[in-house]
């Protein structure tokens, strides 16, 4: 989606040699546009294409029922919270230990109280972004301890590291969300990294953002400085922060999680509650038993937002990777867990609640032909699913053990081209093209037609990071591989990043309130 018309010399060059001409300007054209910026912001995805569905009705009422046997039966423990427990026995649940049976229909009643769609509030109201129904975000990779920086380092990541990250998403058009722990910045006490890392987000992009989840205590200060940004009043009534809610899976619910997720329901903030699953060790090897666990658990999980406070918004989530048999090793971009996600936002349609899935995900080391692989396989089943969230939409490498900054961008470039697959087929007069058939008739070309030119702005996606030119040009130009355009273009985005404006008096108390959290305490490396 650029402005200049070098796309059409390329097309010369493959009809013969006419395009080879002015390769120089066209090259040069092209390297502006890759080194100038990260171009105009997109807004969040509203899909006009169908989603594709794996089950049928016969398979969908089969799992949900399986789901209720397991939630009657079998049940999900709930561990290290007696108020959750006496929450459930209050509501009708068997509770038996940290073991809660539920009687069927129970949770799906009382989800019948959470919103089917939502709104997340940034700061900058151009960038809310709805969460349900047709609507697509994409957030960045999540929670990696490692960074692989641009000069080829695989080493821990740094707050540093955290607030380029979060540069980076706001500048990337086709991020439409700041993400939550981008990296895991361990050159910060853990007790006390939240506090820096939410102030990332909100100092450095003004697109929404994630929360803490990894202690109560942490929630809660994640709260506290959202009312100092947003107004205590707002975040009342409003959604402005959503939080990821892990399941312990199989069938557990740690006190961390749900400590985590009453601070975030009780406050009426968004919690994606999802299991995660590396099937054949944490849930059955079928996708049809997987299906059901995950059914299963975010139904536990998902009603228990509705008991802290009706109405509070909740998604359902689904991570779901298989397992080499051999080794254990997670895989990626296999087709059995793209057929968890496709059939999973099935479920949560039927139930009414958004969904969350999916991402760039790959288990390669680098940002190389396994990575592209594994994270298009990956990335288009999220699409096609119907994903509301897409959680790990850039810059997951390692199986998640690192964040790229190349493969970031990289992944970037993907997502624009899945906003624009998103907006389907223009039926409109002017896509139709009538107009163009009809100027050029039999056996002549549509390059010079009042059509072509009316349209060559905006007519293809035009990549940041691929190179279409010739292989003589390629040389010419250094032999540069899509991760080293990459890395060329981060370099560029880093140096030109402006920080949006935030009102001096907000970050007067966001920085007080920061300051006052971390000298209550000693310092906690573990």
């Amino acid at each position: 989606m650029t402005d200049d018309i070098a796309g059409l010399d390329g097309v010369g060059a493959a009809a013969g040699g006419e395009g080879r001409r002015g390769r120089g300007g066209a090259s040069a054209r092209r390297a502006a546009r890759t080194q100038s910026g990260s171009g105009p912001k997109l807004t969040y995805i509203t899909r006009r294409i169908p989603e594709y569905e794996v089950l049928n009705e016969e398979g969908i009422s089969l799992i949900e029922a399986n789901a209720d046997t397991v939630l009657e039966e079998i049940g999900i423990e709930f561990r290290d919270d007696p108020e959750a427990l006496a929450m459930w026995r209050e509501a009708g649940a068997d509770v038996k230990e940290n073991r809660v049976r539920f009687p069927k229909g129970l949770c799906r009643e009382l989800l019948k109280t959470a919103p089917r769609t939502f709104t997340q509030h940034a700061r900058n109201p151009a960038n809310n972004v709805q969460i349900g129904g047709k609507a697509t975000v994409f957030a960045p990779v999540y929670g990696p301890p490692f960074v692989r920086d641009l000069d080829g380092k695989r080493r821990y990541a740094t707050i540093e590291d955290f607030r380029n990250i979060v540069k980076l998403a706001y500048m990337a058009p086709a991020i439409h969300h700041s993400g939550g722990t981008v990296c895991e910045p361990v050159d910060i006490p853990v007790n006390k990294r939240h506090l820096d890392m939410v102030h990332a987000h909100m100092r450095y992009s003004d697109k929404p953002f994630m929360g803490s989840v990894t202690a109560p205590e942490r929630a809660v200060d994640t709260v506290e400085m959202c009312r100092i940004l947003f107004g205590e009043k707002f975040v009342d009534e409003n959604t402005v922060v959503i939080n990821l809610i892990n399941a312990n899976s199989p069938m557990t619910f740690d006190g961390t999680m749900l400590g985590a997720l009453k601070v975030y329901a009780r406050a009426n903030q968004a919690c994606i509650v999802t299991p995660f699953i590396l099937a054949g060790a944490m849930s059955p090897v079928t996708v049809a038993g997987t299906l059901t666990q995950v059914l299963a658990e975010v139904l536990a999980g998902a009603a228990f937002t509705q008991l802290c406070r009706k109405g509070a918004p909740v998604v359902f989530g689904t991570f779901a990777s298989s397992i080499s048999m051999q080794s254990g090793a997670p895989t990626f971009g296999t087709p059995e867990p793209s057929l968890v996600s496709l059939g999973a936002a099935q479920l949560a349609r039927r139930l009414g609640l958004p969904f969350r899935t999916g991402g760039s995900l790959c288990a390669s080391k680098v940002p190389d032909a396994q990575a592209a692989y594994e994270s298009a396989n990956t990335l288009n089943s999220t699409l096609l699913a119907g994903t509301n969230f897409v959680l790990h939409a850039a810059g997951w490498l390692e199986g998640g053990l690192a964040t790229c900054y190349e493969k970031f961008i990289m992944d970037c470039d993907q997502l624009g081209m899945m906003q624009r697959f998103s907006e389907g087929v223009d039926l409109s007069e002017n896509g139709q093209a009538l107009s163009a058939i009809r100027e050029v008739g039999p056996g002549s070309h549509f390059l010079g037609c009042a059509h072509t030119q009316a349209n060559f702005q905006t007519a293809f996606y035009r990549s940041t990071i691929a190179d279409n030119n010739s292989y003589e040009q390629w040389l010419a130009e250094g032999e540069q591989r899509a991760e080293n355009r990459a890395n060329a273009l981060c370099r560029k985005w880093l140096e030109t990043y402006e920080a949006p404006a935030l009102d001096a008096g907000i970050e007067e108390g966001l920085t007080a309130f920061i300051r006052r959290r971390k000298e209550s305490e000693p310092d906690a490396f573990a």
